[in-house]
């Protein structure tokens, strides 16, 4: 049997995703102990146990300067700027998105300018934001959201304009109004497609995220990275690297489940697949 043909079973399949997993675990246990062997108080690559001490004083010891417990202040900070962003964005991609599909005057109008606008780097922007909006909560939203936007609107107007031409066609000569013809046939559609958009946007948008907190916070997971680097702790970076991802994943499995949970024709198609 042809190797593309061989397919895992689901037992192995669970080994085969966590093989990975624990090779980079391993991988930096030795590592850590070859350095640590040399240079007891190297600081590049720490032992488990350093690590976990500092993740009971960073999520589990109240900071006496601010009164709260540094890991979660920070998440919270952090989250709330970011479904901000995103959730700006989405709307924006949406809206957008589809109205550019639908009407060819308005892809017209606008369909080159949003290219052109997707290409411009955000992090460029960033001092004109902070220029322009200060160095407040509403710059780091709007880098998220100037970031993610353009790409969600081009994503979606694509994907509204791959839209079999029969669909429209059918439901106009039923006397469908644009109007009708955008909630009842495009919506429905574009929606599932949507989630799978603003899935694949989850990294940029942490990124967009953690660069504004870095450079002008003072809280967040972006600037609590940046303040320790300073002090080469890299007991702190590393779990607070790995919470980033934890949070990232979370957030990709909230969305894959919303997306089953509210379009199931659509996950039963692409099973099928």
């Amino acid at each position: 049997m042809r190797l593309v043909n061989r397919l895992p079973a689901p037992g192995w399949a669970r080994v085969l995703a966590l093989l990975p997993f624990v090779a980079v675990l391993v991988l930096y246990l030795i590592a850590s102990a070859m350095r640590l062997a040399d240079n007891p108080a190297d600081k590049l690559l720490p032992s488990f146990a350093t690590i976990g001490d500092a993740i009971v004083r960073m999520a589990f010891t109240v900071d006496i300067r601010t009164g709260t417990i540094p890991l979660w202040s920070d998440t919270i900070a952090s989250l709330g700027r970011l479904f901000a962003g995103l959730g700006i964005a989405t709307l924006i991609g949406a809206v957008l998105g589809i109205a550019i599909g639908v009407l060819p005057y308005l892809r017209a109008l606008l369909g080159q300018f949003v290219a052109v606008v997707s290409m411009v780097p955000p992090l460029a922007i960033l001092p004109i934001l902070f220029i322009t909006m200060g160095l407040g909560e509403a710059s780091k939203i709007a880098l998220i959201a100037i970031g993610i936007a353009p790409l969600l609107i081009r994503d979606i107007a694509l994907r509204v304009t791959d839209m079999p031409p029969q669909q429209f066609v059918k439901a106009q000569t039923l006397g469908a109004s644009s109007w009708t013809l955008v909630l009842r046939v495009v919506l429905p559609q574009i929606l599932p497609r949507l989630i799978d958009s603003v899935r694949l946007q989850i990294g940029p948008a942490w990124l967009f995220l953690i660069s504004a907190e870095a450079i002008a916070s003072e809280s967040g997971l972006g600037y609590r990275i940046f303040l320790v680097r300073r002090y080469l702790a890299m007991d702190v970076i590393l779990p607070y690297v790995a919470w980033i991802t934890l949070l990232a994943f979370v957030m990709e499995i909230a969305l894959v489940a919303l997306q089953r949970r509210a379009f199931p024709w659509f996950a039963a198609a692409r099973t099928a697949q």
